[in-house]
């Protein structure tokens, strides 16, 4: 059980300026991964090691791929349900578009108002999004909490504007970042719990047995649903997947006040070379780097 005693300065919300990073993740094929990233989602490779990749945009890394030979992929568990990747304009996502149309790739998408989003699998299965937003100031609010919705996609609204740039395209936008993490977790009151009173997200919205978090008024950096099954269990070590997500903390004084809520609350955490590393009720990994 996750207590809620702590002083009212270490309760304070998250600063406006936190932000997602980058995601680590479990495949099975490194180069089937390392092809389908950089030739069909337009990812640079950042470096290569034995078994381990990381990828990026052109600034910082947003993909590191750890290879675990073999390794299933097994739903109804907790973990990942996608990684968000934002580009930074809607004709940078109907490049993307293009790209993923020409490579034959199944895909859903929606408009959900504050954003456009296009859906898909990697080839182990693990689910992406890439999207763009719509300018804030065009984005509702109601009892504080942002409106999204799920409107049919403009696809060939946003493939005109990408074909419209002209010139042939050599990957992802530089401003291209992690743009929000959604989970599968076996219990949402408990993810609630943890995501807001002890890690310090706003709550933004809920729908459907899903439960939208972010810092700074954005309409989420951070989703938890039960889709997978209220008590879903989690990841197996050995599935393809997350390995955990980074979160990154504004200053040296947040991370002060989050490893006090860590420490109040009976949270287990490592503090590691990389990152301050803990996992959430359902196992998710998380690393917070300043």
């Amino acid at each position: 059980m996750l207590s809620t005693n702590v002083t009212t300065q270490q309760a304070a919300v998250l600063h406006p300026e936190t932000h997602m990073g980058a995601v680590q993740l479990t495949v099975s094929n490194l180069e089937r991964s390392l092809t389908f990233y950089q030739e069909v989602l337009g990812f640079q490779r950042h470096d290569r090691t034995d078994g381990q990749a990381t990828l990026g945009a052109g600034g910082d890394d947003l993909l590191h791929l750890v290879e675990l030979p073999n390794a299933r992929h097994v739903s109804h568990h907790s973990g990942l349900y996608h990684f968000a990747v934002l580009t930074p304009s809607r004709p940078a996502l109907g490049q993307v578009l293009h790209s993923l149309v020409e490579h034959g790739v199944q895909i859903g998408g929606s408009d959900h108002l504050v954003s456009e989003a296009i859906y898909l699998n990697d080839p182990d299965g693990i689910g992406i999004e890439v999207y763009r937003d719509r300018p804030r100031d065009t984005w509702r609010y109601e009892n504080g909490r942002v409106v999204m919705g799920g409107l049919p996609l403009d696809y060939q609204g946003i493939l005109r504007e990408g074909m419209a740039m002209g010139e042939s395209w050599s990957g992802l936008e530089p401003e291209t970042v992690i743009g929000h993490i959604h989970l599968h977790v076996g219990d949402l009151p408990a993810a609630l719990k943890f995501y807001q009173e002890i890690i310090g997200f706003d709550l933004m919205a809920t729908w459907n047995g899903a439960a939208f978090y972010a810092a700074g008024g954005y309409h989420h950096h951070l989703a938890t649903n039960t889709w997978a099954g209220v008590g879903a269990p989690p990841q197996p070590a050995d599935a393809v997947g997350l390995r955990h997500y980074t979160v990154h903390l504004a200053d040296d004084t947040e991370r002060t006040h989050l490893l006090a809520r860590l420490a109040a609350n009976g949270v287990t955490y490592a503090e590691q070379s990389d990152g301050l590393f803990a996992r959430d009720p359902a196992q998710n990994g998380i690393l917070f780097v300043v």
